[in-house]
């Protein structure tokens, strides 16, 4: 703990934030975000009130919905449908306006919107064929995802202020591309076939959707971009040269420069979420084993750290995904309890200073196990 702790200060003092001199470490406390009688809840979508989306099982019959909970991961709300059995929620911004996808009473799913705090569900319709989805929304409710264009087309698309529209953004010169964040500024990110129909890059667009950028690899034949901050940084996962080992990956402010996260140890890591802070979160193998951690990074990417190593489970259970980080640090992540909790840096008061460090902002971290079954992506993930 102590070289934790000193990792921990150094970064908080880069930050700007007053520590007092004799603080303990700092850690995460969990809530306990639960899990249906029978079925299972997988959660996705954070936002900066700690209000999370994701989907549970209908202990009924086996169907899916999209959820929402209120601040700090408090109540569970179902979503309901788009008239269909199933729906699920990947995205929320800070308004509360879910995105996710929903099948419909009719042939086909397709994307949807809600107004704030979950109110109500709008089918975002499609690019010309009978599907779509919704991975990422913003600030603005501008939501990025995948539609159906034709035949064996389909292409990522972005819609405008509350989800009006739905613009094709095209792809990289392949027949597929996929749209999984966007930011404040409708800068989205994701991951295409390049024109050689065998070659997957991440990507970043402009402003609003406008133009397609590919932002290579790390090596190897596949990117993808996971997720995005304001200032344009983009987090994802990138194969090596070897073209078999999978790393973690931070770009520089508008996708410049690609930056290997590495691993805990282990062979391969996977970035899903990056907030404004530049701290990103995911999974990474440990070394030897193939054990799979959820890990943590400090600021703009720098370090990583076993996610398990801030926070105590019961018994042997542990962490070992990360899906989503907010800018107030909370983190939602998988353990092997067949539970999903929300993390929250711990306040730390050192007695009889009246000062107050914020535990965990500046703590870099992270270890993550793959999940196997990843979030409801298309064939570009």
């Amino acid at each position: 703990m102590p070289r934790l702790l000193s990792m921990a200060v150094a970064s908080a003092l880069g930050l700007g934030l007053a520590l007092p001199a004799a603080a303990g470490p700092m850690s995460y406390t969990a809530f306990d975000l639960g899990t249906p009688s029978a079925g299972y809840t997988f959660h996705y979508g954070l936002n900066n009130t700690g209000q999370v989306t994701g989907y549970t099982t209908n202990t009924v019959d086996g169907n899916r919905h999209a959820f929402i909970t209120g601040h700090d991961g408090r109540g569970v709300r179902d979503l309901g449908t788009l008239g269909g059995a199933s729906s699920y929620g990947t995205a929320i911004n800070n308004s509360g306006q879910v995105a996710g996808t929903s099948d419909r009473a009719v042939r086909g799913s397709h994307a949807f919107i809600t107004g704030p705090n979950g109110q109500g569900m709008t089918d975002l319709g499609t690019l010309g064929g009978p599907y779509s989805q919704a991975s990422g929304i913003n600030n603005g409710g501008q939501v990025t995802g995948t539609a159906h264009v034709n035949e064996d087309h389909y292409h990522a698309f972005i819609t405008g202020p509350n989800g009006r529209g739905m613009t094709d953004l095209g792809t990289l010169g392949g027949f597929y591309s996929s749209g999984y964040a966007v930011n404040d500024a409708g800068r989205a990110t994701g991951a295409s076939y390049i024109s050689d129909q065998f070659s997957i890059h991440a990507f970043i667009t402009g402003p609003n959707g406008q133009g397609m950028i590919d932002l290579g690899t790390l090596g190897g034949f596949k990117s993808v971009g996971y997720g995005i901050n304001n200032l344009g940084q983009v987090a994802g996962y990138s194969y090596l040269t070897d073209s078999f080992t999978a790393h973690a990956f931070i770009t520089g402010a508008n996708g410049q420069g690609m930056t290997d996260l590495g691993t805990l140890g282990g062979t391969d890591s996977v970035a899903f979420a990056i907030n404004n802070l530049g701290q990103v979160v995911g999974y990474s193998e440990m070394t030897g084993d193939g054990v799979q951690h959820a890990f943590l990074s400090g600021p703009h990417g720098r370090g990583m750290f076993d996610l398990n190593a801030l926070v105590d489970l019961p018994g042997d259970a542990y962490f070992y995904d990360a899906w989503a980080i907010n800018d107030r640090g909370q983190i939602v992540a998988n353990a092997t309890d067949n539970h999903a909790y929300l993390l929250s840096p711990f306040a730390v008061l050192e007695p009889g200073s009246g000062a107050l460090a914020l535990a965990g902002l500046g703590l870099l971290g992270f270890m993550a196990r793959r999940r196997k079954a990843t979030a409801p992506a298309a064939a570009a993930a």
